[in-house]
């Protein structure tokens, strides 16, 4: 018995290093990338204004840097969209703004008087220019709400229900500000926005959740809304001779997309936006024809992941020529310790789980969801708490909440999960074909590999990444189906517990090594 068992043992380890073949359909392209994506909400007002400045430059080297060092290591992750946060003036209103996080409230350029001064929001055109600086390709603008001066209660968040915070007849004043707010920032930062998305989120309702105050900034709106403000824009937008595009609809989790969840006139988005109705956007002179959501609480369990981006997939290649953009994410899930320290996004996580666990889902967006862009919400964090890709504190704890918690000077660090979305953000650029990688098990690979492989036709390069969320190394070989790499090459970058998207030896393509727990860039010169 014992011999049976040991043969067993071996034969298992032995099973778990054998070698597997994958086919790359390198003449099979699926999809065109439109590129990687991080927030500057609401962190970098404090850090872009008052922070050192070579603290400041350090953190957006690691955010939009595509330098590579004398070692071939990258300096940073090379974002290339960058999300300003255009605010509606909760800040200006002080304590009387009733939200209680003063980091989560934000200036607006519009004054009470209709004036506009361009100088506010210091620190976020600070990180505008830096991203600029470092080559970042793409800028969009959002709103959490209307400027306050606009809405109905004088307030940044809603108090009442599944209705725009907007005074009545107001859409084309709301429309306005978009346009003016763009040509002031695009003519003093020399900045162009490609796109503008004008409402977030429109199904969480943003009424008081702490007695009478709101954490931040936000409004509800309908369908229906989300249409008068979209024409009312792209009119505007084209009036202006503006070549801006309007994305929507940032929906709050991805079922709103393409179900009807409520009957609230706030869901079947796909349908009401770009479907055979009165309400198709997509001939709007200035909108793309994208519909994005975000990916809060349908990452767990993995099966609900696995379906509810096939179910996505699957509606929007109804609509020809639609795209899909997962345009906001990080951890709220609960999924167990197994899955991530502390078992939810409580409690920050510098470390490769929680890297893991995010790689999974951007792998799967992109993969069976077909997102042609993926996008992170809060780039910085002062918080205990998984929401950052850099983390801010005093050198003493794990983050802070009170006022003037870091808000002039402090510590920063990057994560795993930086690294790991640099894995994504940094080779796989705008513009690039997303090919086809057949016959992976969905549901299997998602504790295991997972593959996603992308051609740059302009500068003759394949981009392979591997997401590895299993105990054991891998060894593959990769099949070209058209084309061959110089000499059958690729340069691997690894992000693992002791990498941080670190160059590694060249690999043969018939012998790839991919680690355990590790996210893995393979980049090779096709011929």
């Amino acid at each position: 018995m014992k011999k049976v068992y040991v043969s067993l043992v071996l034969l298992m380890s032995m099973h778990s290093f054998a070698q597997r073949t994958i086919s790359i359909s390198t003449d099979n392209v699926v999809q065109t990338m439109d590129g990687f994506g991080g927030s500057d909400a609401w962190r970098c007002q404090f850090v872009g204004k008052n922070w050192p400045e070579q603290k400041k430059n350090a953190i957006a080297d690691l955010l939009f840097s595509k330098e590579i060092d004398a070692a071939g290591n990258p300096k940073g992750i090379g974002l290339s969209i960058w999300r300003f946060n255009l605010g509606a003036g909760s800040t200006e209103q002080g304590e009387n703004s009733r939200v209680s996080d003063e980091w989560r409230r934000s200036e607006c350029f519009l004054n009470a008087d209709g004036t506009y001064d361009f100088s506010k929001q210091e620190g976020q055109r600070w990180f505008l220019q830096a991203a600029k600086k470092r080559g970042v390709e793409k800028y969009l603008i959002f709103t959490n709400s209307p400027p306050v001066h606009m809405t109905n209660n004088g307030l940044s968040f809603a108090t009442q229900k599944n209705k725009l915070n907007l005074r009545e007849g107001a859409i084309p004043k709301f429309a306005d500000f978009f346009v003016k707010s763009i040509q002031g920032l695009e003519k003093n930062e020399g900045v162009k926005f490609d796109y503008v998305s004008p409402i977030n989120e429109p199904q969480w309702e943003w009424m008081p959740n702490n007695g009478d105050k709101n954490s931040q900034e936000g409004t509800p709106a309908t369908n229906q809304e989300i249409y008068d403000l979209t024409k009312s824009l792209s009119e505007k937008l084209k009036a202006q001779k503006m070549n801006n595009k309007i994305v929507i609809a940032e929906a709050g989790q991805i079922n709103f997309l393409y179900e009807n969840v409520n009957g609230e006139n706030r869901d079947n988005q796909i349908d009401y936006f770009f479907g055979n109705t009165k309400t198709n956007i997509s001939k709007l002179s200035n909108v793309e024809n994208t519909i994005s959501g975000h990916s809060y609480f349908t990452t767990w369990p993995v099966d609900r992941q696995v379906l509810s981006r096939k179910l996505i997939d699957v509606n929007v290649k109804q609509k020809p020529g639609l795209k899909y953009w997962q345009s906001e994410y990080c951890i709220l899930e609960n999924p167990g310790e197994a899955e991530i320290p502390g078992g939810g996004g409580g409690g920050r996580d510098l470390g490769m789980q929680t890297a893991l666990f995010v790689a999974r889902l951007i792998h799967n967006d992109i993969a069976l969801a077909n997102a042609a862009s993926w996008q992170w919400w809060t780039s910085l964090t002062r918080v205990d708490y998984k929401d950052g890709l850099i983390y801010l504190d005093d050198g003493k704890s794990k983050g802070g909440t009170s006022p003037d918690y870091v808000r002039n000077d402090g510590e920063f660090h990057d994560s795993k999960l930086l690294w790991a979305f640099g894995n994504y953000s940094l080779f796989v650029r705008p513009g690039m074909l997303r090919v086809d990688v057949p016959n992976q098990d969905e549901l299997g690979a998602a504790n295991d590999v997972m593959i996603t492989a992308y051609k740059d036709s302009a500068n003759k390069k394949l981009i392979v990444v591997a997401v590895n969320c299993g105990k054991s190394d891998q060894k593959y070989k990769f099949n070209l189906t058209k084309g061959t790499l110089k000499n059958n090459e690729v340069a691997p970058y690894v992000t693992s517990e002791n990498s941080n998207l670190k160059r590694a030896a060249i690999q043969k393509i018939d012998a790839i090594e991919i680690p355990a727990k590790s996210v893995v860039t393979f980049v090779g010169e096709l011929q």
